[in-house]
């Protein structure tokens, strides 16, 4: 069955955006030195991209405004706006939960859990998240956006592996 993966990068104080949803600080320590890429080798495991309107506003007007950068995946964007969808980006007003359960239930690759914490946190309540893949960045922001600031239950994990590079710490933790 699909797995469904929080693949995500937050401050060492927990934050995934600072207070204006930025995200300029997502690097190493060293800013020259070419770290490990973990995304690389994550994304091809993965056919669906989930996340909320907030992530996909970003990633159209900042990140990555000429080209969708998912491209080879299908994205769902959760979303109480009426747009229209096209072949990859698919606009949903379905709860994360009803939407999630429904693709797993779908052949195919993994599914991300690419963002915001509003979507993930409805999930890890959920008990779907089946795989935590999170990277800290060696910063501290002091405020911002929250990843685990609105989970309201213990959610027990098992440690799967941690690697290091300039600096970041990339952990991936499985439910136990």
């Amino acid at each position: 069955m699909r797995k469904v993966i929080l693949f995500i990068a937050m401050s060492l104080d927990g934050y995934i955006a600072d207070c204006q949803g930025g995200v300029g600080w997502l690097q190493g320590q060293n800013q020259q030195e070419e770290g490990e890429d973990t995304y690389s080798a994550f994304i091809q495991r993965v056919d669906t991209v989930v996340m909320g309107w907030n992530t996909y506003d970003q990633i159209v007007t900042e990140l990555s405004p000429d080209q969708w950068v998912y491209d080879q995946q299908t994205s769902y964007v959760i979303t109480h706006r009426s747009l229209p969808s096209t072949g990859k980006i698919i606009f949903t007003s379905k709860s994360p939960c009803l939407l999630v359960k429904e693709l797993k239930q779908k052949e195919g690759k993994n599914i991300w859990i690419c963002g915001g914490a509003k979507v993930a946190e409805q999930l890890m309540d959920e008990d779907l998240i089946d795989r935590y893949e999170i990277s800290v960045i060696p910063v501290i922001l002091g405020s911002g956006i929250p990843l685990f600031g609105g989970v309201r239950k213990e959610i027990p994990l098992a440690l799967v592996d941690v690697q290091q590079d300039n600096g970041i710490v990339n952990m991936i933790y499985t439910r136990r």
